[in-house]
């Protein structure tokens, strides 16, 4: 009777113990999360009120796509299967340089999107990813790209992956955290609060980086320090949500 009292209590000691590490770094996660957001909150501009399309266009284009409506607050992206996909890319009607961006997203299950930068409008370029570096937005779980890690959520696409896995399951909001700061020659990737990847963002080490890659031979690709944001129809559905800029 005594070794059965013995387990309980042990098991008991136990779960509530997990229960307080767990509870305790998950606030520090919010936690974290809400100082990168709150960070000079007077500085934060939005990008986008939960009504309008203002200050985003499709690439290329002086009109959006009824493939992008608001619902709920929030920027949602479905496809057509009458449509052709890829080619109804959002990007910000202002340039940027310097930046920390904050950014909620939801992908679908089995879904694919991507969060740019630096992506020029003009030329013969079609799409922004043609110069724009992208951080992945990926369902983890189920998406084939899983397979590569330099390819699953948060990461630096095809060059940099997330130092840990923090992204939540397909249909929940993720907060992600971009900042590009070329005075310092720095980038950074927050996800959920958790810094998960920094690179640099100019120079022979960023060079390196695109050479490595499935870039290497891109005209174009990662060099220009000034441009648009953008947010990527991949023909999968995708929400984005509470969009916000602080300049550098």
């Amino acid at each position: 009777m005594k070794k059965i009292i013995i387990v309980i209590i042990v098991f008991i000691v136990g779960y509530f113990g997990f229960q307080y590490f767990f509870n305790k770094e998950k606030t520090k996660a919010e936690e974290a999360i809400g100082q990168l957001v709150e960070e000079k909150d007077k500085d934060w501009v939005s990008l986008f009120d939960g009504k309008t399309f203002k200050g985003w266009h499709n690439y290329k284009s002086d009109s959006i796509s009824n493939q992008w409506q608001i619902v709920d607050s929030a920027m949602v992206f479905t496809p057509h299967p009458d449509k052709p996909s890829g080619i109804n890319n959002l990007v910000t009607d202002k340039e940027y340089t310097n930046f920390k961006l904050s950014i909620d997203w939801k992908i679908s299950e089995a879904g694919n999107s991507g969060i740019f930068w630096g992506v020029f409008e003009g030329g013969d370029f079609s799409v922004p990813y043609q110069t724009g570096p992208e951080i992945q937005i990926l369902d983890d779980e189920r998406h084939p790209d899983k397979a590569y890690l330099t390819h699953r959520a948060g990461s630096l696409y095809d060059m940099i992956a997330p130092s840990e896995v923090t992204v939540k399951n397909a249909g929940q909001w993720n907060t992600c955290i971009l900042e590009i700061n070329h005075s310092n020659n720095s980038g950074k990737v927050w996800l959920n609060g958790i810094l998960i990847v920094s690179f640099p963002v100019h120079g022979e080490e960023w060079n390196a980086l695109i050479v490595n890659s499935k870039f290497k031979d891109w005209g174009g690709f990662g060099i220009y320090r000034t441009g648009r944001l953008g947010l990527q129809d991949h023909g999968n559905i995708v929400s984005f949500k509470n969009i916000k800029i602080i300049e550098l």
